[in-house]
């Protein structure tokens, strides 16, 4: 590993600090508690064809088994107000106190057109969770304006514990990113989002199951992304940790840690941050 003494104080502290998102299928339960320690917190996401039912049953699961779980209420997928209050219920009378808050790919089921609307809602409704998570776009998304994406953070930092950030394999965007962010004065902890192990035909395998999981949709609409995952050997982050390690460093950055996107390769992701843990402990 390049300049390991330099970046290894900054990667360890983030993968020690690291949570991973599943997808909400039938082996989820198992791989997770087969392979994940329960001081790693689990973010389980929402996809328009399971429902948010699937997502907040997992948790559910995963909370009673120790977990620390981070359901996503995807704000499209709740009809309004009144539903939003049973979702508070449910959730929190299961222990769980943190969840993470996309817009969704889904049609509007109802009064929420966006994130920031169930944000306001769950603030009127005296914000029950502890931590509340927001995404972020380093990269430009596929229907929204780069100076839209950055105004939506200031927008909702009021409402939002920290960001979560999208998908990226260059670490000079996350450079400018964080820094755009930070200069405009949004001042929100960050979790960054990378990769883990990925697979070429389980994540093509995974992609055909889930369909319209938001991962996985944000890979439909990223092909690019999507080649460079499913290339021959699979990804892992630790060169572009590595790279993105003077940044994330940075005391004004701002990151806390690690957001993993899984894939559902839940074991190969906990033996790459485990060997890589070893590695710069060494």
């Amino acid at each position: 590993m390049r300049n390991k003494a330099s970046t290894a104080p900054t990667l360890q502290r983030l993968l020690e600090n690291a949570r991973y998102e599943v997808l909400p299928t039938a082996s989820t339960e198992d791989k997770v508690l087969e392979h994940v320690p329960r001081d790693v917190a689990v973010t389980v996401t929402a996809s328009p064809g399971k429902g948010l039912e699937a997502t907040f049953d997992l948790a559910e699961r995963l909370a009673g088994h120790g977990y620390v779980v981070v359901p996503h209420v995807a704000a499209r997928m709740v009809s309004g107000r009144t539903e939003l209050e049973e979702i508070c219920a449910r959730l929190t009378g299961k222990g769980i106190s943190r969840v993470f808050v996309p817009g969704g790919d889904a049609e509007p089921a109802g009064d929420y057109l966006d994130a920031l609307s169930l944000l306001e809602d769950l603030a009127a409704l005296g914000r029950p969770f502890s931590q509340v998570g927001i995404t972020g776009y380093p990269e430009s998304h596929p229907t929204i304006h780069d100076d839209l994406t950055v105004q939506s953070m200031w927008d909702k930092r009021r409402y939002a514990t920290h960001i979560v950030s999208n998908l990226t394999f260059d670490p000079a965007v996350i450079r400018d990113w964080v820094h755009r962010m930070r200069r405009r004065g949004i001042t929100t902890p960050l979790l960054l989002g990378i990769p883990g192990p990925v697979d070429r035909t389980k994540l093509l395998t995974m992609a055909t199951k889930i369909g319209v999981g938001e991962s996985t949709r944000f890979l439909a609409k990223n092909k690019g992304t999507f080649a460079r995952l499913a290339a021959p050997g699979g990804f892992t982050g630790e060169s572009f940790l590595e790279k993105c390690a003077p940044t994330l460093a940075e005391p004004t950055a701002l990151v806390e840690g690690l957001h993993v996107f899984t894939f559902n390769q839940v074991a190969e992701t906990e033996a790459w941050r485990r060997g890589l843990l070893d590695r710069l402990r060494d």
